[in-house]
């Protein structure tokens, strides 16, 4: 493993997601037995990515096969992205430091294109709406999740739902991940919020198992909470909260 001692710190996550090689995992394994924040930080990669995955997996409608062949014939095909032969030498090295972040966006965006892919409906158009939105989205939560100075904190709430929160302070932007949330019930809506000294500050909605994007400044929170709130959200909470984790330093 061709690192620096204090680069092998970054392999962690492409270390939890089995993304070095032979050589490189056998060298990392020693590391490994001297680093203890490098173990807890492989397990918590290891959570956080099997959560992301579980929390948008869904069993596919019955009518989604047949919905999804029959739209085929009506969706224009790209032409294949072949990259420069000039290229070939540099995309070793980029690929190797950014094995993080590319090991985090490639199993989120498994986890949430596979979700996309069992909600095909009417046509084409429709079908290239719904993945336009989820690359969005992907998007949007892969980019705190490659920040370079991510930083993961787990949860759970009191009606028993699994949480995470990542957060980037060069992004200014925190992920939070909700798995085995129950049913809101109808008319409310799970509420998110981000707690600056106190004083609760909306962070968005989340409705049942997922990932979301929270809204609003995390630079200056401390914590994320969670409450139940009437269907549209609250400016403030009106429930005691079912969850409110620290941040991640």
């Amino acid at each position: 493993m061709k690192h620096h001692a204090t680069d092998a710190h970054t392999l962690v996550a492409a270390y939890a997601l089995g993304a070095l090689d032979d050589a490189e995992r056998k060298d990392f394994d020693a590391h490994l037995r001297a680093c203890e924040a490098c173990r807890q930080e492989a397990a918590e990669f290891q959570a956080t990515t099997a959560r992301l995955a579980a929390a948008v997996a869904q069993p596919p409608p019955a009518a989604a096969k047949a919905q999804v062949m029959a739209a085929i014939d009506e969706v224009r095909q790209l032409p294949p992205r072949i990259p420069a032969p000039s290229a070939a030498p540099v995309l070793g090295g980029i690929l190797r430091r950014r094995a993080v972040p590319l090991a985090l966006a490639a199993s989120v965006a498994a986890a949430a294109l596979g979700g996309v892919a069992i909600r095909q409906t009417q046509n084409g158009q429709d079908l290239e709406q719904q993945a336009r939105q989820a690359q969005q989205q992907l998007d949007a939560v892969s980019a705190v999740l490659a920040a370079p100075d991510a930083r993961t904190v787990h949860g759970k709430t009191a009606n028993g739902a699994l949480t995470t929160v990542v957060s980037s302070e060069q992004q200014n932007k925190a992920a939070f991940t909700a798995a085995n949330l129950p049913a809101p019930g109808s008319g409310k809506t799970y509420q998110l919020w981000l707690d600056h000294d106190g004083t609760m500050r909306p962070a968005g909605l989340i409705d049942h198992d997922g990932t979301v994007l929270l809204t609003g400044n995390p630079a200056d929170a401390g914590a994320v909470g969670l409450t139940l709130e009437p269907a549209g959200g609250s400016p403030q909470p009106t429930t005691d909260p079912l969850l409110l984790m620290t941040l991640p330093a």
